[in-house]
């Protein structure tokens, strides 16, 4: 009976809870959830299928060595202390990637350096010669994590990113990443059982990813190698095992539409279905989404529209309107899934979202939002369907940084609800009273100043006098220099547009 030993499974945040799904469903024992990664133990054939069948993981780690280290000498020691001839030799090229959340180590090149230098002066003393270190395509990968004091040092069996598939003969501008593709598909609990469209495909990563999930295919049939295959423990006969077994691959009744309005991008996507083998199961077509029309059959649409990032619109707003209202017309009695980045661009869909689920589309954080559509009230929709999920409670907002220059209200919505019918609060507290000069809190000008500082004085026509009643005007090229003196954080990054530059 092969050893079993901890793995580790790397992926994008929001990702994790599907990846520990697919984790248990793949039969891997003692699943921890973190953040932004997955632990679990398994033997070498359980690494190796995970590699092989994982959707939603960026790379399987091995870790080798767990230590707490807080300077750098102790970071070499620690690693130099591996009997490291059980991994590889002096003829071995490796490279050293490294994460690092710590006050103690404030560069995470620094890092990787330390376990370098470990490494090769460990050979050097041993053989008299050392290994070399190649960034691509090395022989082993290792990774070493940093939290604080605490270090994991890893072999990655992955080697390159699972999310390069291998399908992929070209790509679009922004492309979205194949690993965020299917955890969106698989978010929404599809598994096949209904047509999917994607109406925006792009280079048809959703469509494509639909298929080999509707066909149970594992993404990682398409890829040249993995990094475990140059490890000194290789079973290839374990390995051909798993990778010729398609006992649970299934047939697929139903169709996986893609459209979009750019030629171009219908081309590239055209290639990388037929790379992928699924030609049969995914139809593409040149359309833009205002001519959408009700699909036949029961279907879920999927899609990832133009943020106004890296790809730009002409009329973003309009764009997210026109899905609103072709989804309201258009997909009566379907659900849509849409990921978007801008809190503006859903409200131009003008429907209430049934789930918002926070997810990063690379730095970007973004929100997949779903959408019942229904033809006639709420009330009657849910009494009518009362074995479909729905939102229970209001889902909080994620928190994320505000931009320098972001407008953001707080209390507005509370304080316009409360008061709309004229009614006062529940517990019936009396309303808010102004101050009267008779409680003796007269806040004058120059009570004022007692709290406050001194209130600013405008000038007059004579420079250097103070009188109140002759503002002085400003040239623009006075202006301009009393506008440089601000510090640059207090200015705002964006102009107001004039109302010409509106139309």
């Amino acid at each position: 009976m092969n050893q079993e030993f901890e793995l580790i499974a790397k992926t994008f945040q929001g990702l994790e809870e599907v990846l520990a799904q697919e984790l248990t469903e793949l039969g891997a024992e003692n699943i921890e959830i973190g953040r932004r990664m997955v632990s679990f133990t398994g033997d070498k054939a359980m690494m190796y299928r995970a590699n092989f069948c994982l959707r939603t993981a960026i790379r399987v780690l091995k870790p080798i060595k767990h230590f707490q280290a807080t300077t750098a000498d102790e970071v070499y020691d620690a690693v130099k202390s591996i009997e490291w001839e059980n991994y590889m030799d002096n003829m071995t090229s490796f490279s050293v990637d490294s994460v690092v959340f710590s006050e103690m180590f404030r560069h995470s090149m620094f890092v990787a350096y330390k376990v370098k230098d470990a490494i090769v002066d460990y050979f050097r003393e041993k053989t008299g010669s050392r290994p070399s270190v190649r960034i691509n395509n090395p022989d082993l990968t290792l990774n070493i994590h940093v939290a604080e004091d605490q270090c994991t040092l890893s072999l990655d069996s992955s080697g390159e990113s699972l999310h390069r598939r291998g399908y992929r003969q070209e790509q679009v501008e922004a492309p979205l990443n194949e690993v965020l593709a299917a955890g969106m598909i698989l978010m929404t609990g599809w598994r096949g059982e209904c047509d999917l469209i994607d109406p925006m495909c792009g280079s048809g990563t959703i469509p494509i990813e639909a298929a080999l999930i509707a066909r149970n295919i594992a993404p990682g049939v398409f890829r040249k190698e993995f990094g475990f295959e140059k490890w000194k423990d290789f079973d290839q006969e374990l390995f051909d095992e798993i990778y010729n077994d398609d006992s649970k691959e299934r047939e697929f009744t139903h169709k996986i539409y893609g459209y979009d309005n750019n030629p171009k991008a219908i081309g590239i996507a055209t290639n990388n279905v037929k790379a992928a083998g699924v030609t049969k199961e995914v139809t593409l077509k040149l359309q833009p989404f205002q001519q959408f029309e009700q699909p036949a059959e029961k279907s879920i649409i999927i899609m990832n529209p133009p943020y106004g990032e890296r790809i730009s619109s002409d009329d973003l707003l309009g764009l997210y309107q026109t899905i609103g209202e072709r989804l309201k017309h258009a997909f009566i009695g379907n659900d849509a899934w849409v990921l978007s980045y801008r809190d503006e661009c859903f409200d131009q869909i003008g429907l209430k979202a049934s789930a918002k689920i926070p997810l990063f589309n690379g730095a970007l954080e973004c929100q997949f939002r779903q959408f019942q559509i229904f033809n006639g009230k709420y009330k009657e929709f849910r009494s009518e369907n009362p074995d479909k999920e729905f939102k229970t409670k209001r889902e909080e907002k994620p928190s994320r940084s505000r931009h320098h220059g972001e407008k953001v209200e707080y209390g507005r919505k509370e304080g316009k609800d409360r008061f709309r019918s004229g009614r006062r609060r529940d517990d019936d507290r009396p309303p808010f009273r102004f101050r009267k000069a008779e409680d003796g809190k007269d806040f004058t000008r120059e009570r004022k100043r007692e709290f406050n500082h001194e209130e600013p004085k405008r000038f007059s026509r004579r420079d250097g006098d103070t009188d109140r009643k002759s503002p002085r005007r400003f040239s623009r090229d006075e202006k301009d220099d009393r506008r440089a003196q601000i510090p640059a954080y207090m200015r705002y990054i964006h102009r107001r547009r004039k109302p010409e530059e509106e139309n």
